[in-house]
């Protein structure tokens, strides 16, 4: 059976998710009046957000089911941008979309190979258009003229670092915190590891990149110590990130390649915290660069995101 897909644009989208995080549980008759919509693009503009994870039904409405929502009530285009850049990374028509894009350089047949992949319901020139439209809004793809379009060189981490930029305070990092997380951010113990990763992620974007670092790495060690007990794995007689993580693989608690990508955080925290390099043929002081910063903050969070999924019997994602 076709799957549904929503015929909508960019700007209709953040004019619903706008007025979903304005007034929750608004139904379409009140986003058809806010927005100055007509019930069809209401209905595909809300559908959209839906696919896209930015808002859910409630009863008769919709309420926002993603933190990214606040976002959209912003005066500041690249923030807008930005929030709907971190979902679209994780949407499935047009992840495939800009792949089949890169192989066929035609707008027109990646609309077409898309559709029939995935199997929607909409016309091509539909899904091209809005594809088209989410992607140029977000500096995901970029247009060359003539009807020919191109995904962007614009990596995902300069989106990043505009989210980062309107945490300008501790409430809103904490929220960028818990939705990089992601559905399980509840589970995790707010005093010990969200507050300190959102303290991090302040320190990130400040430029205090070792700081921020360590700051990250101890709510890291935090959450480990609390999976451990969880999990009856004893950390007893381990320092450090990297040797709490090998005690999660005997009886395989952890897969090895989480264990082992974890170790990425306990290499960079070493080079942060420990002053001179050990290692004689180095003997030398390493700095972190800001992006090096910046990007712990969110692998960290994805780490945590991965062993979360993984005690709960969820999928193997990293």
């Amino acid at each position: 059976m076709p799957h549904p897909f929503f015929h909508s644009t960019a700007e209709q989208v953040v004019q619903v998710v706008d007025a979903v995080s304005f007034r929750s549980k608004a139904d379409n008759a009140f986003l058809e009046k806010f927005c100055d919509l007509s019930p069809e693009q209401v209905e595909n503009a809300a559908g959209l957000a839906e696919d896209l994870g930015l808002i859910k039904k409630s009863g008769n409405g919709w309420e926002p089911s993603n933190i990214l929502a606040s976002f959209f009530s912003s005066s500041i285009e690249v923030q807008k941008a930005a929030a709907l850049r971190i979902v679209l990374e994780k949407y499935l028509p047009f992840i495939t979309y800009r792949q089949r894009l890169n192989a066929t350089s035609s707008a027109d047949a990646a609309a077409q190979e898309t559709k029939t992949c995935l199997d929607l319901d909409a016309h091509r020139e539909e899904i091209k258009d809005t594809l088209i439209s989410l992607g140029t809004y977000t500096g995901a793809i970029s247009t060359q003229g003539g009807g020919r379009y191109v995904s962007s060189s614009e990596p995902l981490t300069n989106k990043l670092k505009e989210l980062a930029s309107a945490c300008a305070d501790q409430v809103a990092a904490e929220a960028r915190i818990r939705v990089q997380i992601g559905e399980r951010n509840n589970q995790v113990d707010r005093e010990e590891v969200l507050i300190p990763l959102s303290q991090a992620l302040l320190k990130a974007e400040n430029g205090n990149t070792s700081d921020a670092v360590k700051d990250a790495a101890v709510a890291f060690e935090s959450f480990l110590a609390r999976l451990a007990t969880k999990m009856s794995v004893s950390l007893e007689g381990t320092n450090g990130i990297n040797q709490k993580l090998d005690k999660f693989r005997p009886g395989n608690h952890l897969p090895k390649k989480i264990v082992e990508s974890g170790k990425y955080l306990g290499q960079i925290r070493n080079a942060a915290d420990h002053g001179v390099d050990v290692d004689p043929d180095i003997q030398a002081v390493w700095h972190i660069q800001y992006w090096s910063g910046l990007l712990y903050v969110f692998v960290t969070c994805q780490m945590i995101a991965a062993c979360l999924e993984r005690d709960a019997g969820g999928d193997f994602m990293i």
